[in-house]
């Protein structure tokens, strides 16, 4: 059987990541997180002072941007930056830093370079549309704001860090503005996506009912 990808898209908070990591080992799957990759993108902007809003200043900050990925350990200029990628901090300007054009080429080489000749499943909001329009199965996960906001505040607080439920909620409904409306690879549903909605759904359930498609889709 030739290689094969599996897109799942969707807004902040939507489980993408959680689930593409249990369904990537019952799989066998390289599970790349193509949101943490973003996310390294702005720590470096955010620790250099860059103006993330002078799309000049972050596309020369690029060249300076080393990155790797060992399992879930993600490693920028040679620092393991797994946890501080995850910080209210990073979380509030990756989607503006991820609307820059240049970022986004970079990333997007770089996405599909490292899922040449595997079975993979990579997980963001552009895979199904731009990184891998072709991709052998779409999945599009959607959940209200507001369960999207209590995800975001749990995961926060299982790092030790304690925000404030309206603060996140009002930051998520920002962010999928800015996803959604940006001019390079907004985040939408690709025509051909099978839509799941998370909102009522745990993430055995939600697991489960992406492991469902790939069996019908492509077998496993």
């Amino acid at each position: 059987m030739k290689n094969y990808i599996v897109a799942l898209d969707g807004p902040a908070g939507s489980g993408k990541s959680t689930i593409a990591k249990i369904v990537a080992k019952e799989f066998k799957l390289t599970y790349l997180d193509t949101g943490a990759m973003y996310r390294m993108v702005a720590l470096y902007v955010l620790e250099n002072s860059i103006d993330y809003t002078d799309e000049t200043a972050v596309e020369n900050a690029l060249k300076n941007i080393h990155m790797n990925i060992i399992g879930e350990q993600f490693f920028l200029n040679g620092e393991d930056v797994s946890l501080k990628i995850r910080t209210p901090e990073v979380t509030k300007v990756v989607s503006p830093v991820s609307a820059i054009k240049a970022v986004r080429v970079k990333l997007v080489d770089l996405q599909r370079e490292i899922s040449k000749g595997k079975n993979v499943i990579l997980d963001g909001r552009d895979i199904g549309t731009v990184v891998f329009p072709n991709a052998d199965l779409k999945v599009f996960l959607i959940a209200s704001a507001e369960e999207r906001a209590k995800r975001r505040v749990n995961d926060y607080q299982s790092k030790g860090i304690n925000e404030d439920f309206n603060t996140v909620l009002k930051g998520i409904l920002e962010r999928d503005h800015i996803d959604s409306t940006r001019k390079e690879s907004p985040l939408k549903k690709a025509n051909d996506a099978i839509e799941v909605d998370t909102s009522f759904l745990n993430i055995q359930e939600s697991s489960k009912a992406i492991s469902d498609l790939i069996k019908e889709k492509i077998g496993g």
